[in-house]
């Protein structure tokens, strides 16, 4: 199965070296996270989801949306405006 963390870096043409140098882990542990042999600890899903502008619960499949949370008060009642 292939995770949503692979496919968003292929779709932003990505390597896993390139990846994991941003992430300060190495490409073998990236790998093991692509492949489901290791789980990703939070810090690292809160970094990746912060670089992709997303979820964290997008990233482990718990929703399709791709769209981030609002961070603040102040973001939520800007985006109920804008609905």
């Amino acid at each position: 199965m292939e995770t949503r963390i692979k496919n968003l870096r292929e779709d932003n043409d990505l390597t896993q070296k390139n990846l994991s140098k941003m992430l300060n882990i190495s490409q073998v542990a990236y790998s093991y996270y692509e492949l489901n042999k290791r789980s990703i600890p939070l810090e690292i899903l809160c970094r990746l989801a912060d670089f992709y502008h997303t979820s964290i619960d997008y990233l482990l499949y718990r929703t399709d949306n791709s769209k981030p949370y609002p961070k603040s008060i102040k973001d939520l009642k800007q985006e109920h405006f804008l609905i």
